[in-house]
């Protein structure tokens, strides 16, 4: 961390942010009354929404645990990582790889004033408050370029976020920027929000009218998202099917069809 990010960190609790709504459905404690409003008004378009946020950070996990393990990667770039909760990204990847590097990057603020005690206690992770929509600015901190070594292979994690991206804001050329800065050998891991019929484009609605972003994009549209790169098994698939832990039912929950995800390698 910086002099000047470490000094003082300045937030506005009276707008709703995307890492605490996340937190809040994750059944964190650090969240505001605009968050909450938010998180109402998502219940009221789908009772089990919170369902998303936790079939999201189970897949996390699970994806970082085949980085770690049967990928062997030793370094990590988490974007739009979000509030720390249980079983980060770096705690996943260090049981695993213990001389894994992770950097964590999140445009909002109280994510680096929650992070601190991580990074005193570890000095292979690293958060600094960025924009994910600025690959040159996240490339170019002095904390990514302190742990992350780009001649040799990079986690490249967009997990929850891309779908917080507006069509005008690139989310393809913002992959590619990242992707072009890694080298061969590289991982991409995505989780997205899916287009699947107007159950999805109620909530989308709610995502867009209440938190200003959550855009459930197409298969196609997400799949466009991994170009350049080789899915590994089981492809882009519904994120209860991507390598679970134990037998799930071929019958999906709408929450569970809405979600998807995979890991794909740049070839």
């Amino acid at each position: 961390m910086t002099n000047s990010e470490s000094a003082h960190v300045e937030f506005d609790v009276t707008k709703p942010s995307i890492s605490r709504v996340y937190d809040a459905m994750l059944g964190g404690k650090d969240y505001y009354p605009s968050d909450e409003r938010v998180l109402d008004h998502l219940r009221a378009t789908m009772p089990d929404v919170y369902e998303l946020a936790k079939l999201n950070r189970a897949a996390l996990n699970r994806g970082v645990r085949y980085l770690a393990g049967t990928a062997g990667m030793t370094q990590y770039l988490d974007l739009g990582a979000g509030l720390p909760t249980m079983e980060n990204t770096h705690q996943v990847a260090q049981e695993l790889q213990p001389d894994a590097s992770v950097i964590y990057v999140d445009n909002d603020p109280i994510v680096l004033a929650h992070a601190r005690a991580l990074m005193s206690l570890n000095g292979r992770t690293g958060v600094i408050t960025a924009d994910l929509r600025d690959p040159e600015g996240v490339l170019a901190h002095p904390d990514v370029q302190r742990l992350i070594d780009f001649s040799r292979p990079v986690a490249v994690m967009l997990v929850g976020m891309l779908h917080h991206l507006h069509d005008d804001e690139n989310p393809e050329g913002v992959v590619d920027a990242y992707l072009d800065a890694v080298p061969v050998g590289s991982h991409l891991f995505i989780t997205h929000f899916l287009h699947t019929g107007e159950e999805s484009r109620a909530l989308e609605k709610s995502f867009l009218e209440f938190l200003g972003t959550g855009r459930f994009r197409t298969y196609d549209e997400i799949i466009r998202l991994f170009r350049g790169c080789k899915l590994v098994e089981p492809g882009l698939v519904p994120l209860s099917h991507w390598r679970p832990d134990s037998i799930v039912r071929d019958k999906l929950t709408l929450v569970e069809e809405i979600i998807v995800g995979g890991i794909a390698v740049k070839s």
